[in-house]
């Protein structure tokens, strides 16, 4: 493992590298995206859904509020209030004729001077200070504004929540006589509600003074309640029932999830609007690509780090091949030999097999470089070189000793048989016609054989090969010596 990493130390760096920048530079976009898409929906996208809801509320509430006008002003109500209310059906016709031709849930009249609740039906019933349900009626005599918005049970239909005008109704002195307005049925806002929760993919709710969820869509019915007692809304319940008529942004989470909040009071309903979104739905899309991202990454990771190991191992092994062969014959140099010979005496120590070595060099290699240069006795070295390789195993070890000095080592190989290889060598060499400039020319070698001993030294082994091929050159040379 040590090995491994001093080999790959640069591409283990560029490795890092190239995975912390690409995965910053994806975490940076994915940041980035991800603040840009909150601001939008927080700053754009809720507030924008808030004034359109707030903008068709008023819309739907702006009719209603004109017709309890025209009543309010409407001089046979202020007169039959003021003559003593003596014919009932004509004020009921009155009621009747306006809530069907404007198309209203409801229309009303409450005289001060009676306390008589008139509807389109008949006299419902006479208003009490003491009653809750009548509250509003006495509210609406002390107020300053002209009308007031509220939502209350009809008890003229069944008690279905319904949205009420109430209009004050004033004599020509300004004194207040009663009270007339009409009802709209909350369907009407609530129909609007679930189609902009359909259309926008966004929850869209009305909550209370109190903090009561008071309407909502049909995909809400099951959060009913306060948000007080609710998870993640109880912490941000105090700043949306701020009073403000302002948007309002807020977040806070839920499973997991980071839910942006859009706030804002409505004085017509004393309702507050809320508008929420999951912030996951939309960033879920730049996941997505912050995964793809991450995926291309890796890839061009792994091309770019693929092509760099390959150039970095092919450039490697040229490395290790100058550094091991000799340039000129293609063959081990000394320094690579020297390894390979450490192995070859162990195995063969440890095995109990033979080996043996041909040490040999050319006889009067230096007439050849000073009579026909040095280019001529490189291209004879070369020559050599392939007559090796076709004439030994190729479990043999080839290796230049040094100037015209070559080495064979021979594993699992015994001295009589190294003595044939040398033997078939030599002839192999005197008979090859060796290309020099001039013509073909002849050249012998000298060979000295050794067989290595049982525990004994590389130095000694070689020494004794050497020996041996001194003896051949001092006994005429082109010929084999071996070591006794």
């Amino acid at each position: 493992m040590r090995l491994f990493v001093k080999k790959y130390k640069l591409l283990l760096w560029l490795a890092c590298l190239l995975v912390c920048g690409f995965l910053a530079t994806s975490m940076v976009s994915y940041l980035s995206s991800r603040d840009a898409i909150r601001h939008g929906i927080s700053d754009q996208a809720l507030p924008l859904t808030g004034d359109n809801i707030y903008s068709e509320i008023q819309k739907d509430l702006l009719r209603p509020i004109f017709i309890s006008s025209l009543m309010a002003n409407d001089t046979f109500v202020r007169d039959w209030v003021l003559g003593g209310e003596r014919d009932t059906d004509q004020i009921v016709r009155y009621l009747k004729a306006i809530k069907d031709k404007y198309g209203m849930i409801t229309s009303f009249l409450v005289s001060d001077q009676t306390l008589r609740y008139y509807y389109a039906g008949g006299m419902l019933k006479d208003v009490r200070e003491n009653e809750p349900r009548d509250t509003w009626y006495f509210r609406v005599r002390n107020m300053k504004a002209p009308y007031e918005i509220n939502v209350d049970p009809d008890m003229a239909n069944s008690d279905a929540m319904t949205v009420f005008v109430n209009y004050r109704l004033q004599d020509e002195h300004g004194k207040f006589i009663g009270a007339t307005g009409v009802g709209l049925t909350l369907d009407t806002i609530g129909g609007l509600i679930e189609s902009y929760q359909t259309r926008f993919q966004r929850r869209i709710f009305f909550v209370d003074r109190t903090g009561a969820i008071v309407l909502a869509g049909k995909s809400m019915q099951h959060q009913l309640g306060s948000i007080h007692k609710q998870a993640g809304r109880a912490s941000i319940a105090g700043q949306i029932l701020n009073n403000r008529t302002e948007p309002t942004q807020l977040e806070y989470r839920r499973d997991a999830s980071n839910v942006l909040v859009n706030s804002r009071f409505i004085p017509e309903l004393n309702w507050y609007l809320i508008v929420e979104q999951d912030e996951s739905s939309e960033v879920a899309q730049i996941q997505k690509v912050f995964f793809v991202n991450l995926a291309i990454s890796a890839v061009i990771t792994l091309l770019v780090l693929g092509i760099a190991l390959f150039a970095v191992n092919r450039y490697q092994r040229r490395l290790e091949r100058m550094a091991a062969t000799d340039s000129l014959t293609g063959l081990l140099n000394r320094q690579a030999f020297e390894f390979v010979n450490q192995q070859s005496m162990l195995s063969a120590e440890r095995s109990g097999r033979s080996l043996s070595a041909i040490l040999f060099d050319l006889d009067h290699f230096k007439q050849i470089n000073d009579s026909h240069g040095h280019l001529a006795g490189d291209a004879v070295l070369q020559a050599l070189a392939l007559i090796m390789r076709r004439t030994v195993r190729e479990s043999d070890v080839l290796c230049r000793w040094g100037g015209e000095e070559f080495l064979v080592l021979l594993p699992d190989c015994p001295l009589a048989q190294a003595i044939g290889v040398a033997e078939k060598l030599r002839v192999a060499i005197a008979e090859h016609d060796f290309p020099i400039p001039d013509g073909a020319y002849r050249i012998t070698a000298s060979l000295g054989v050794a067989q290595c001993l049982p525990q004994e030294s590389s130095e000694s082994f070689f020494a004794r090969a050497d020996q041996a091929l001194y003896r051949a050159k001092d006994a005429g040379r082109n010929r084999v010596e071996v070591s006794g």
